[in-house]
C-alpha cells in the first residue's frame, strides 16, 4: 500500500514540476514572440509566476513527503514571487506607458489615453518650466 501512495506522490510531484517548466518555457517564448512591451510584460508576469509557483510547490511537496521536512525557505520563495512579480510587471508597464513607449500598431484601444492625457501634458509643461 505504501508503494502505491509513494508512486502516486512521485507522479504528482513530477507532473507539478513538469507543468511549471512548461509554463516557464511558454512565458519565455511569449517574451520572444510578442510584439510590444505591454504584451511581453503580461507574458512575463502571468505565466512565469504560475510556472515558478508550480516548480517551487513541487519542491516543497517533495521535501515534505519524502523527507518529512517543511521548508520555510520554499514557502517564503513562493510568497516572494507572488508579491513581487505582478507588482514589477505593473510598474514596468506603467513606466513604459508614461514614457510614451508606443503600443503595438494593431492594438484596438487605449483606455488610459483619455484619463492620463491631461496629466501627461501638465507633467511635461512642469518640466519645461523648470
Amino acid at each position: 500500500m505504501k508503494e502505491i501512495v509513494s508512486g502516486t506522490a512521485e507522479t504528482a510531484i513530477g507532473l507539478l514540476v513538469l507543468l511549471g517548466a512548461l509554463l516557464s518555457a511558454l512565458s519565455a517564448f511569449g517574451l520572444l514572440r510578442l510584439p510590444d512591451v505591454y504584451l511581453r510584460a503580461h507574458a512575463a508576469t502571468k505565466s512565469m509566476t504560475l510556472g515558478v509557483f508550480c516548480v517551487l510547490s513541487g519542491a516543497f511537496f517533495f521535501f515534505w513527503y519524502f523527507d518529512n521536512y517543511i521548508s520555510a525557505r520554499l514557502l517564503l520563495g513562493i510568497l516572494f514571487v507572488f508579491i513581487t512579480a505582478p507588482v514589477a510587471g505593473h510598474l514596468n508597464g506603467r513606466a513604459a506607458y508614461r514614457t510614451d513607449v508606443p503600443l503595438w500598431e494593431q492594438s484596438v484601444q487605449d483606455e488610459l489615453e483619455p484619463l492620463l492625457k491631461g496629466k501627461k501634458m501638465n507633467h511635461e509643461a512642469k518640466d519645461m518650466m523648470e
